[in-house]
């Protein structure tokens, strides 16, 4: 089959056949995600004609002010995935505790859950700046027929399943792994169907790009600022590296993804762990960051190896080019 005209559907079906996990259920959930990205692109599609913009007056758990978008997004996921009963659990940065899912028996036996930031970046959204969708799967490790318990969601990184995002921007991409590699899908607007467009991601080992808020610089550490200051020192008459940040993990990941670059998000003196949450963003960008050749850390280990201790906890996140990520680790261990 020509790749470029191989579908979503037919790419979970054949690496299904290379998988330990062949029931067919993972198929059914990743396509289910599809389906829910599918409906959210076209509510975010159509933003600035309807009601939906701005804020609803509301905070979530982590204190941040919702915007009408996530809730829209947060819905539309845990809607879509339940009432297909293709997975047993689900937790979302948007709701306080994790959601039980029963089949109609009252006896799920489905293996998997989800953890997702439904609407990643959605304060940009006013400006009709790119957003997106983060996801991630594990196999639960209660009993099968039982309700979820919080140990089915409080794993490390490293057991994940599959993990992926979709990117609402000038076109919508959904960028998945199952651990085989990173493959790209483009929707097709016109037909409903994503189709996979860029087959096995590798990010660039160098790149010349550096994403990080430099406004918050006062309350870096001493080893993140003498690398900040590395990227900018001349070579050949002009900086080493670019400065790009758009402040929408996926947007910003996406772009180092396919260009090579680095992504920052410290912790500083404010924020003493960081702010990006590890279950819901940092553990699925850092499971497609090794799978598609980049590196990954908190500063000091493998974000993938840290065992969570609640569901919505933040932890620092460096991710890119795996020669950019390693000599950032230079200048922190130096530090230390």
């Amino acid at each position: 089959m020509n790749l470029k005209h191989q579908t979503l559907g037919e790419l979970i079906i054949e690496n299904q056949k290379n998988s330990n996990y062949s029931s067919g259920e993972l198929s059914k959930l990743l396509n289910g995600i599809g389906l829910a990205a599918k409906l959210v692109n076209h509510e975010v599609n159509k933003a600035g004609l309807v009601d939906i913009l701005g804020g609803v007056g509301e905070y979530n758990v982590q204190g941040e002010a919702q915007q009408k978008l996530d809730l829209m997004a947060n819905n539309t996921f845990i809607d879509t995935l339940t009432k297909r009963e293709i997975v047993c659990g689900i937790a979302s940065e948007e709701e306080e505790s994790f959601i039980n899912i029963n089949s109609l028996d009252l006896k799920n036996k489905n293996k998997y859950v989800l953890l997702i930031d439904p609407l990643d970046g959605s304060s940009n959204i006013d400006v009709n700046v790119s957003v997106g969708t983060i996801f991630s799967i594990y196999k639960r490790v209660t009993k099968i027929g039982t309700p979820v318990e919080i140990e089915d969601f409080l794993q490390e990184g490293n057991k994940q399943i599959a993990a992926g995002y979709i990117i609402y921007g000038s076109s919508t991409m959904l960028v998945l792994t199952t651990g085989q590699g990173v493959n790209g899908f483009t929707l097709n607007p016109a037909i409903g169907t994503f189709y996979l467009s860029h087959p096995n991601m590798r990010q660039p080992e160098n790149g010349e790009i550096y994403s990080i808020n430099e406004g918050n610089s006062a309350f870096f550490s001493k080893g993140l600022n003498e690398y900040l200051d590395f990227c900018k020192q001349p070579l050949d008459n002009k900086p080493a590296y670019k400065a790009r940040y758009v402040g929408s993990l996926v947007a910003d990941f996406h772009r180092n993804l396919i260009k090579g670059g680095i992504y920052l998000y410290p912790q500083t003196k404010i924020d003493l762990k960081g702010k990006l949450r590890l279950l819901y963003e940092c553990n699925p960008i850092a499971f497609l960051a090794k799978q598609a050749g980049g590196e990954e850390t908190d500063g000091k280990q493998s974000v993938l190896d840290i065992k969570p201790k609640k569901l919505h906890e933040r932890v620092p996140f460096f991710t890119g080019s795996s020669n950019m990520v390693n000599k950032l680790k230079s200048f922190l261990k130096e530090e230390e």
